[in-house]
């Protein structure tokens, strides 16, 4: 599934994997993508947040919040979920004929749009563009 993918974006995928066993949870969702990607802080990506007024820190907190703790389970391996399949469809698409890169991973989860990771990324555009109350 992800033989097209780039070092860096295997990297994203190993992080988004380490943060479901650091929450005990048995699935990589969009919300453990969304993590990695800040995490892994790709020059791409932080350039696409910077143009759209998001502010690092927040979302990685935010979506951080969102991943909840878990609960304690013994399970026999990962799932990715549908929607993270879905997303990777879209970042292959994106990629066309290259390897996929991370910034196709962020450009696709905010493209797939139904997840809560993309939502935490729509509001803090959102937040950072409103105009100023005076």
């Amino acid at each position: 599934m992800f033989a097209r993918f780039d070092l860096a974006a295997k990297r994203v995928l190993r992080v988004a994997e380490q943060e479901c066993r650091n929450h005990s949870h048995y699935y990589v969702g969009a919300e453990h993508l969304l993590v990695a990607l800040l995490e892994e802080r790709d020059a791409a990506t932080l350039r696409a947040l910077a143009e759209a007024g998001i502010d690092v820190p927040e979302v990685h907190a935010e979506a951080r919040r969102a991943l909840g703790t878990g609960e304690e389970r013994l399970w026999e391996g990962i799932l990715i979920t549908p929607r993270v399949r879905r997303i990777v469809a879209l970042a292959e698409e994106r990629a066309a004929d290259r390897e996929v890169a991370p910034i196709d991973l962020f450009d696709a989860l905010r493209a797939e749009g139904s997840s809560s990771a993309a939502e935490i990324l729509r509001r803090a555009a959102a937040r950072n563009t409103a105009p100023a109350i005076e």
